[in-house]
Formats: structure tokens, sequence, C-alpha cells
């Protein structure tokens, strides 16, 4: 049981002060894990030793030892509708559940993103005479936001999200192109079945989805978006999120490697769309 369930259980048996404090870390636990022990209790409005009672009443000596959990359960990854929420629930609490989980996701993308694998994907970009980005249903959003990133790096990019157009495609790939499929649940069938034409045709394959899917196995270089989301219920947001992270991340370290010209061309993307705003 994750320690917020267990909070949430003991809420009827707590005295006034100390559910402040409960109900402080329910709609805060990001903010509580990296807040002093002055923090928590002037926003709780309750005093330092109510706050330490607090703790021990969940079986931990002291502060420290409960932000440890709490951080550990964080990371990995609060649910997008943790069992607390309910439709009589107020505004507050879903806008703050929805962000921390949110944030949670965040955090746990950027600690598993690790940098030898980041190099690899950006090497391959780097050295591809192409770049196809393979995404359905959501991750087709995804898709078409990476191509809007990476085509202003000087390498034709190209994004699809039919299937069938995906299978033509892949099959016509160079060996020197790199494909970027994206997808939440990493078991779309026919993006592994794209997946496959792709590699047979010789393009290196960068999967940005959930670690240890069939897509992630038959992938050359996998950057895991592991995020606690049931996809078969949800809608992906936070996964949608951590993906879009780690597409900037590549953006701007394959803009790196590029060195002065990519960002020259990145500046010029950005003039030309001045005249279509309005002045400040």
């Amino acid at each position: 049981m994750s320690l917020l369930t267990r909070i949430q259980a003991l809420l009827p048996e707590l005295p006034p002060s100390e559910r402040r404090v409960a109900d402080l870390v329910l709609n805060h636990p990001v903010e509580v894990v990296s807040a002093p022990i002055s923090r928590i209790a002037a926003l709780a409005e309750v005093s330092q030793p109510t706050v330490i009672r607090f703790c021990r009443r969940l079986k931990f000596p002291g502060l420290p030892g409960f932000k440890l959990k709490l951080a550990g359960d964080l990371g990995a990854g609060i649910p997008f509708v943790h069992d607390r929420l309910a439709p009589g629930d107020g505004m507050g609490r879903l806008i703050s559940k929805v962000f921390d989980s949110a944030l949670a996701g965040l955090a746990r993308g950027r600690d598993a993103l690790r940098p030898e694998r980041l190099a690899r994907a950006v090497e391959a970009l780097d050295q591809a005479s192409r770049i196809e980005c393979y995404g359905l249903g959501n991750s087709g959003v995804t898709a078409q936001d990476a191509q809007m990133k990476l085509f202003r790096m000087g390498t034709p990019t190209v994004a699809c999200t039919d299937s069938q157009m995906q299978r033509v495609a892949a099959a016509l790939l160079p060996a020197d192109a790199v494909v970027l499929a994206i997808s939440n649940s990493g078991r779309t069938r026919s993006l592994l079945e794209v997946v496959a034409l792709a590699r047979k045709s010789g393009a290196t394959v960068i999967a940005l989805t959930r670690s240890g899917t069939p897509l992630a196995e038959s992938a050359d270089i996998l950057l895991p978006a592991d995020v606690q989301e049931n996809p078969e219920v949800y809608a992906p947001m936070v996964a949608r999120l951590v993906h879009l992270a780690i597409i900037d991340v590549l953006t701007v370290a394959l803009a790196l490697r590029k060195g002065p010209a990519a960002i020259t061309r990145m500046e010029a993307a950005k003039v030309s769309l001045q005249a279509t705003r309005e002045p400040r």
C-alpha cells in the first residue's frame, strides 16, 4: 500500500491539527518532499511538533524517514487518477493532483533517460539521410511535434500517422534513414509490423516507449518513457508530456552536436514566423 493511500485511510482518526498536515501531503506531495519542516508547518498552519507527531503516527521515527518513503512513492509514479479523487472533490484538489502527477511523471522520465542512450540516438539522427516519425492515435500527435522540431536541423523529416502509409514508407526507406517510433503502450500490432519493415530496409529504429514492451525490444535504440498510467483506461496524458520532453531533449542535443549551422537554421525559422504575429 502506498503512503498516500495509508494517509487517506487514516484521515478519519486524525485530530484536527494532524489532519491539516495530512491534507497538505495528499494535495501537495511533491512540495512536501522538498520543503523543510518549518515550511511544512507553515503551509499546514500547525506547529513543527505536530508535523513530527503526524510522521510518528505513520510509524516513522521523524520527518526524514517519512519524506524518504514519500519520495520513493512519487518516484514510482503517481497514478493519473488517484483513488482518493471522486466526482464530488473540489477543483483545488483536482488541480493539485493532476499537476503533481505530471511533475512526478516528468521526474521519473528524466531519471530513466540514460546519457549513453541519448548520445546513441543523437548520433543516429545526426548521420541520417532521412528521419521518419511514426505514431498512431495520441502518439501520432507527438510524432507530428517531433517532425516540426527535427526538420529544422536540416535533415529531411516527415511524420506519418496512418498505418498503411507507414507500411509503404518503411518498405521504401534507404538504409541510412532513421525511424523514430513513438508509442505509449509499446504493443500496437500495426506499428510493430512497420518497425519490422523499417529494419528490413536497413533503417535504424529509435523507440520512444515503455521499457520491456515488444516495441522496446525490437528497436535499435530505446528511449524509455516509463509512466505509471493505464493506457487501456485513461488517455495517456502524463506519458505524452514525458514523450514531448524527451523530444525536446533530443532536439536540443542534436542542435548542439550539429553546431552553429543548426542554431542559425533554428533562428531563421523563428524569424520567418515573426511576421505572422501581432507586435507586443
